[in-house]
């Protein structure tokens, strides 16, 4: 990172940030030579420092056919966006606070997916949500399991 200042170096301010943010963007590698960006809810599974991001989906579809020929993955979330400007100065920037990093994506087998999509609703209904478990079989669920991560705020 170019400016350290703004660099969160502590790992719990980075979760603290992600727990904030409402979509996590996945890049994933294309079968065209460019990557494929989605925009997806998503769950944090976080044991100390180590960090899983669990989505969900439906059992096919193109994210599913790129990411089991190569399960590399980016990811980018952020949070707070607040644009300052001063005519009388003729400055303008942006406040935010920002998580970016790379990881392997693995499909959670059958007994992991309550768990993890109790993780991914707790992301936005902390308070706890009862979803209807009849349609798990039907559902897709993966975790990016964080191999390294950076926090930005300004």
């Amino acid at each position: 990172m170019r400016r350290e200042d703004r660099e969160m170096k502590n790992i719990e301010d980075i979760i603290n940030t992600m727990r904030k943010c409402e979509v996590c963007r996945l890049a994933i590698n294309g079968d065209n030579g460019y990557p494929y960006i989605i925009p997806l809810n998503f769950g944090l599974d976080v044991e100390g420092e180590k960090i899983k991001i669990i989505f969900h989906s439906a059992k096919e579809g193109k994210k599913i056919e790129l990411f089991t020929k190569d399960n590399r993955a980016s990811f980018e979330m952020d949070y707070g966006h607040r644009v300052e400007s001063s005519e009388e100065r003729g400055y303008c920037t942006a406040h935010f606070e920002s998580v970016i990093g790379n990881g392997k994506i693995r499909i959670l087998e059958d007994d992991e997916k309550e768990d993890a999509l109790n993780k991914l609703v707790a992301q936005y209904h902390p308070e706890g949500f009862n979803y209807n478990r009849v349609a798990i079989p039907r559902t897709l669920v993966y975790s990016l399991e964080v191999e390294s991560i950076t926090g930005k705020i300004k």
